[in-house]
């Protein structure tokens, strides 16, 4: 199999250690040869740095994870705050868990959420 190596050292996955999708993800990418590195929210925090980037290419609705179990614990009056890319990103910072994972930044600066093995080799091709 080839290693895609001049990919691999670009690819960051952010997510959560034990989340289903997350682990999807980096078995994916471990089989298909590619180093990667991982960024776990529980231990690194949320890159606040790189929220408004994530937020600029899908979107808070697609960000924030509105059908997981961090959401649907939240107060009535918080999750019904969270209309814009500001309070979204607000919401992030404080709960890292409602942000659907993984968010995964490709070699070419481009950014994905979640896990979907179709989309994961297109991604593949294009950095290629």
């Amino acid at each position: 199999m080839k290693t895609h190596s001049n990919v691999s050292k670009k690819i960051i996955v952010y997510g959560i250690a034990n989340c289903d999708s997350v682990k999807k993800a980096r078995a994916w990418l471990a089989e298909h040869t590619l180093d990667y590195s991982f960024q776990d929210f529980k231990k690194h925090g949320v890159p606040a740095d790189l929220l408004p980037s994530w937020l600029a290419a899908v979107g808070w609705q697609t960000l924030v994870n509105r059908k997981g179990t961090t959401w649907r614990q939240l107060d009535e009056a918080t999750r019904v705050a969270v209309v814009d890319d500001a309070s979204a990103m607000a919401l992030m910072r404080l709960q890292a868990s409602v942000i659907k994972r993984p968010v995964v930044v490709w070699v070419d600066g481009s950014t994905s959420v979640g896990f979907d093995a179709d989309l994961f080799a297109e991604r593949l091709r294009s950095c290629a």
